[in-house]
C-alpha cells in the first residue's frame, strides 16, 4: 500500500505506488475494497459518457482547467479545484471528480517520467483525440503506442499544447 493521496465521500481512494517500472503507479481502491490501477480506457469511457450528457467542450475545458495547474508534485489545491468544478455536474459530481483526480494524478506520474520530453501533453493529446477528433476509447487510449516522442510532440503542438 502506498500513502493515500486523494480519499472520496463515498470511501473510494487514490494512491500512488509501486507499478511495473517506477513507484507512480496510480490505484485507485473501491469502497468495496477492490484495489486496482485505473486504465485509460476505464476513464475514457466515463469521459466519453460525460461528454455526451453535457458537451464535449464543457468536459475538455474543465480537464484543461485541471492540465494547466498540473506540474511535477501533488498540490492539495488542485483537489480543491478538482471538487469545485466537479460540483456542476450534479449527480455526476463524484464520477467526474474521481475523472479528473486519476487525470491529475496521472499527469503528474508522466511529468515525473525520467527524461520526459512529453510530460502530461500525453493525456491531453489522448482526450483531444477522443473528444474531438472522432476516436473511440481504445483508439484515444492507444494510438501513441509504438510512436516516437517527436511525433507525438508534433501532433501536440498542432493542437496548440
Amino acid at each position: 500500500m502506498g500513502q493515500i493521496i486523494r480519499s472520496f465521500k463515498d470511501g473510494a481512494f487514490l494512491e500512488y505506488d509501486r507499478g511495473s517500472f517506477d513507484d507512480w503507479c496510480i490505484y485507485l481502491t473501491e469502497p468495496s475494497g477492490s484495489r486496482k490501477p485505473p486504465r485509460d480506457v476505464d476513464y475514457f469511457s466515463q469521459i466519453q459518457v460525460l461528454a455526451a450528457k453535457f458537451g464535449a467542450q464543457t468536459v475538455y475545458d474543465d480537464y484543461v482547467n485541471v492540465y494547466d495547474i498540473t506540474g511535477k508534485i501533488v498540490d492539495g489545491s488542485v483537489f480543491e479545484t478538482i471538487t469545485n468544478i466537479s460540483s456542476k455536474y450534479g449527480t455526476d459530481s463524484l464520477v467526474v471528480e474521481k475523472i479528473l483526480s486519476i487525470l491529475y494524478m496521472a499527469m503528474i506520474a508522466e511529468e515525473q517520467k525520467k527524461n520526459t520530453r512529453l510530460g502530461k501533453r500525453i493525456k491531453r493529446l489522448g482526450i483531444n483525440k477522443l473528444l474531438f477528433e472522432g476516436a473511440s476509447v481504445r483508439e484515444a487510449a492507444n494510438f501513441m503506442r509504438g510512436m516516437g516522442w517527436r511525433d507525438i510532440a508534433r501532433l501536440c503542438e498542432e493542437r496548440g499544447f
